[in-house]
């Protein structure tokens, strides 16, 4: 059984970094595609970030494109998401999840609370 536990969330203000991590345990990582997703306060959940297996193919929503990266460690058995140039609607709670398909997730982890004041 694959578990994911996320770390790396906290209070950061405006035009600030955070760094969030996916540690997963269970089963090996590198035959685990990843993603990040978050959900804000009365808003459905939303698709941030993917990447592929082996890391060479990544996808990025318009609304972070160019400001986070998505990217996977196969030897740590972690998955990482850097954000950087934090605005204040990116606050949220930030899941990561695995699967054996890239964009079919099956497994996912508690989530971390991010929070960017302005």
């Amino acid at each position: 059984q694959v578990q994911l536990v996320e770390s790396g969330g906290g209070l950061v203000q405006a035009g600030g970094s955070l760094r969030l991590s996916c540690a997963v345990s269970g089963r090996t990582f590198s035959s685990y595609a990843m993603g990040w997703f978050r959900q804000a306060p009365g808003k459905e959940r939303e698709v941030v970030a993917r990447i592929n297996r082996s890391g060479g193919i990544t996808y990025y929503s318009d609304s972070v494109k160019g400001r986070f990266t998505i990217s996977k460690d196969n030897a740590k058995n972690t998955g990482y998401l850097q954000m950087n140039s934090l605005k204040p609607e990116d606050t949220a709670v930030y899941y990561c999840a695995a699967g054996i398909m890239y964009g079919n997730y099956d497994a996912w982890g508690q989530g971390t609370q991010v929070t960017v004041s302005s």
